[in-house]
């Protein structure tokens, strides 16, 4: 698909359509960034012309002719190194570039920490937070790797304006941790029709098999899956789809544990839906999550799935038979052989409401944007 890159000339700010406006870092891939473009798509199919702007350059995804692409390329530099002035610069930038090659939007929806702290300060109107992960088990991880967290200094960002959590127990979380009030829940969005259309793009060379999709960090808990995976009767293979940083870790860890006839990398996919749909199920092991997209993603392919029970997002798609506690290798082990050996009592339906254009009205009447 063609990117829709414009530029000042090509926008016509008298044309009758209003602009709902998605601002996040870049567009690599994880599943922050395939719900802001699904969510895109939604506000698309209500009327509305939609505009992605980014920081970055990375993209993974195929992007959609009906949406507009904007990079613009900024860099915290402030003379007196002050944090909060940079972003406050910085969203000056962002306000100038959107009124002059944009519009004004009648929504501006700010996505992950970057994109955050920038949009805090920006004078556009209607702008909303979505709050994408479990804010304490981040802040509780940032710590573990020897970094300074303040909830003050979080909260700050955001105080200002309307945050949208994509779990209850994102909301949940949220509010006891930084004693934020202006909040709501709105789940991700699944489109199901295209999603099983992508499924359809080809057929994997494996057969039956597990499989895990998700980035290599610590969030994701690989290494806990490659061990209750050795605990198995590993009847079996175990595919593993994505990238990061503990990749050649893990692949390490593999080989230690005598286990490359039957665990596989992949690597990142730019269309998983073949893969998810043709998997005998889906497996996640991860300490947290903000809604478990690829858990719904999977039941909108009819693949059962098999979680940890994070504080927010698996408990709310998924049915009690289904979960383990987090960080149970034996849990987890004894749970993937019962799937193994019987996967149907473990099949859940997917929840249609989760269509784009409805949580995209949902959306549009927690923020009072009238058509």
């Amino acid at each position: 698909m063609l990117n829709n890159v414009i530029t000042v000339q090509e926008v016509d700010n008298s044309k009758s359509k209003k602009i709902v406006l998605l601002v996040i870092n870049c567009l690599q891939g994880g599943g922050a960034e395939r719900s802001v473009l699904t969510l895109g798509q939604g506000f698309h199919e209500l009327g509305y012309e939609v505009h992605i702007l980014r920081f970055k350059p990375k993209v993974s995804y195929e992007l959609d002719d009906n949406l507009f692409y904007h990079q613009l390329n900024l860099k915290l530099r402030t003379p007196m190194d002050n944090e909060k002035i940079g972003y406050w610069w910085l969203a000056k930038q962002v306000d100038h570039y959107v009124k002059r090659k944009i519009g004004t939007p009648v929504l501006t929806l700010s996505n992950l920490d970057k994109a955050d702290m920038v949009m805090h300060y920006s004078r556009l109107p209607n702008v909303a937070h979505v709050i994408r992960n479990t804010i304490s088990k981040k802040i509780e991880m940032f710590r573990d790797q020897g970094k300074i967290v303040e909830e003050s200094k979080i909260s700050h960002y955001y105080s200002k304006h309307p945050c949208i959590c994509i779990s209850k127990g994102v909301e949940k979380d949220f509010q006891s941790t930084l004693s934020i009030a202006n909040t709501t829940t709105i789940y991700n969005p699944i489109d199901q029709i295209q999603i099983n259309k992508m499924a359809s793009d080809f057929k994997p060379s494996y057969s039956s098999y597990i499989i895990h999709v998700g980035s290599f960090k610590t969030q994701k808990a690989h290494e806990m899956l490659i061990r209750s995976y050795a605990k198995t009767q590993k009847k079996l293979p175990l595919l593993l789809l994505g990238e990061g940083a503990l990749f050649d870790s893990m692949k390490e860890l593999v080989v230690s544990l005598n286990l490359e006839d039957k665990v596989h990398f992949l690597g990142f996919q730019k269309n998983p839906y073949p893969y998810i749909k043709h998997a005998h199920f889906m497996v996640l092991s991860s300490v947290f999550e903000g809604f478990g997209r690829v858990i719904a993603e999977s039941l909108a392919l009819d693949t059962p799935v098999i979680s940890t029970d994070c504080p927010s997002g698996p408990s709310e798609l998924l049915p009690p038979n289904n979960l383990v506690p987090v960080g149970d290798t034996d849990a987890l082990a004894q749970k993937m052989n019962e799937a193994m050996d019987d996967i149907n009592v473990f099949r859940t339906t997917f929840d249609k409401q989760l269509s784009p254009t409805n949580i995209a009205r949902q959306y549009k009447e927690f923020m009072n944007i009238s058509d």
